[in-house]
């Protein structure tokens, strides 16, 4: 951050909330009045030894998500069979099995929405212990279920879980991480939802045969998610939650200013020492003075001036990254690898388990590059690969269905260059693009209309598909992500680099 002397700080900043109220706001840019929009600012210290746990505690929220996707389609298999399931109660309706699949989705919108309103109260530490608190009691309420009605149960309280985790993780790991390595953290996040969901296909496959297997599968994620709570118990609080309460009054400026340079010197490591945290600290004091962030937020802020700005970059792209039909084309992955003729992934766990390592692997790709080429380019170039993949699905199933070849190669397309942007991109976007004060509530919203664009598409592809025929159903897809480029090119900013400050004064 901005190296400073006594005298900067009398000069241009008296004291930390009187700029906010001098008048200014983020868009009236005015010679040297603020440091941040000139880039007068040097490389913030940090340590990548010591960057490794404030990241992987948070990301476990993110593991924990990505497994319960792979368990439970193992998990349906196994509690339908009369021989493994260990149950009387085996004879699910298809509404019922749907209930066990969404039911964690429901509870991730409730937590979505619990979200927006305890969110700046709890912190994004204490947040994620809650997430973590929810994770444990709801796999082991599913795992010990005695019945259909207390299994959904549990399956709706670890779905708050996941709500909670996909707000907060983004958020703590945004704020605590050096800008330098932001992107590629956030975007890490996203390696391990993957991560999980491979995990989870790993786990099923292995269990599906066995006797009451989706107990075990469920509880598989019982140790994940304790050390996921003891681990951000033991994490400091974000330093820019503790400024940002600071500056709104919530307590002793000056004890809570030692307590954001205690944890910041915690997140850093040794490459920090107490004279260059306390200079970051000030300098993100005057900043967050600076660009007006005393105020309590309120909801009708969500939707006016920089706020609605970013609610409509953040949101926007949440949503195109579902309705450009990410939940659909995998739903085929494993009837395309049938027509194709590869008899070793003709079965949908080897099939998943397949496109899962493919995403893993590209999510590595932009996890390197993501702080190096940027966010634009990578979405850029990602979706224009998702609209080619998308209309060449739409054309398999119109018009060249005696080339199974196609399917494959689009089916691979598709993913491969979802993973490198919408994926990652979309995530790492919304926990930079809203401003500090509003970024809790901002979060929720985004993540909210992410959870629910995926139940939306998910439970309208079937009727859709029906009404319309896969063919024309992809075509559609494939519009809409050339809809999404159009909206990428003309609204979504390039953050790479700057620091969150920086971001809210220069861009929003």
């Amino acid at each position: 951050m901005a190296s400073t002397t006594p005298s900067d700080h009398d000069d241009d900043h008296h004291t930390f909330s009187s700029i906010g109220k001098a008048g200014k706001s983020s868009g009236e840019i005015e010679g040297m009045d603020v440091r941040l929009l000139n880039n007068y600012h040097q490389s913030e210290k940090y340590s990548v030894l010591a960057a490794i746990l404030p990241f992987l505690f948070p990301a476990f929220g993110g593991l924990l998500y990505g497994f319960d996707i792979g368990a439970t389609s193992s998990a349906t298999i196994n509690i339908k069979s009369p021989t493994s399931s260990g149950i009387s109660w085996y004879d699910l309706s298809s509404v019922q099995v749907g209930l066990i699949t969404s039911g964690s989705l429901y509870g991730a919108l409730i937590g979505s929405l619990m979200a927006f309103n305890v969110a700046d109260f709890l912190g994004r530490r204490r947040e994620l212990m809650v997430s973590a608190a929810s994770y444990i009691i709801g796999a082991v309420i599913t795992t010990l279920a005695p019945g259909f009605a207390i299994m959904v149960v549990g399956r709706f309280i670890y779905g708050i879980g996941i709500g909670l985790a996909m707000h907060a993780a983004p958020m703590y790991i945004a704020e605590t991480a050096a800008s330098q390595i932001r992107g590629r953290l956030i975007s890490l996040k996203e390696f391990f939802i993957v991560m999980g969901m491979v995990l989870g296909y790993v786990v099923g496959s292995l269990l599906v045969e066995l006797y009451s297997g989706w107990r075990y599968m469920y509880a598989t994620a019982i140790p994940f998610a304790v050390v996921m709570g003891i681990g951000m118990w033991w994490l400091p609080a974000s330093p820019r939650w503790i400024l940002l309460r600071a500056i709104q009054g919530k307590g002793d400026m000056q004890e809570l200013r030692e307590h954001a340079i205690y944890c910041l010197r915690r997140l850093r490591g040794e490459t920090i020492d107490n004279n260059s945290a306390t200079q970051e600290v000030e300098d993100i004091l005057a900043e967050l003075s600076y660009i007006s962030e005393e105020g309590e937020a309120t909801l009708g802020e969500m939707f006016q001036g920089k706020c609605l700005k970013a609610l409509i970059i953040g949101a926007g792209l949440v949503l195109f990254q579902q309705i450009t039909g990410q939940p659909s084309v995998l739903y085929y992955a494993a009837s395309i690898f049938q027509t194709a003729g590869f008899s070793a992934a003709s079965d949908a766990t080897r099939a998943s388990i397949f496109l899962g390592l493919l995403k893993l692997l590209m999510t590595g790709v932009a996890v390197l590059v993501v702080d190096k080429l940027g966010r634009r380019p990578l979405l850029l170039g990602g979706v224009s690969g998702i609209a080619v993949a998308l209309f060449l699905m739409g054309s398999f199933y119109s018009y060249l269905s005696g080339v199974p070849a196609v399917a494959v190669v689009a089916l691979l397309v598709y993913v491969g260059c979802y993973q490198i942007s919408f994926g990652p991109i979309g995530w790492l976007m919304i926990s930079e693009i809203f401003p500090l004060r509003l970024r809790g509530r901002g979060l929720s919203i985004a993540v909210l209309v992410n959870f629910g664009a995926n139940a939306l598409v998910a439970f309208a592809f079937s009727p859709l598909q029906t009404l319309l025929g896969a063919g024309l159903l992809f075509f559609i897809f494939g519009g809409i992500a050339v809809a999404s480029l159009v909206f990428i090119f003309f609204i979504v900013p390039e953050t790479k680099g700057l620091t969150l400050e920086e971001i809210e004064a220069k861009l929003l």
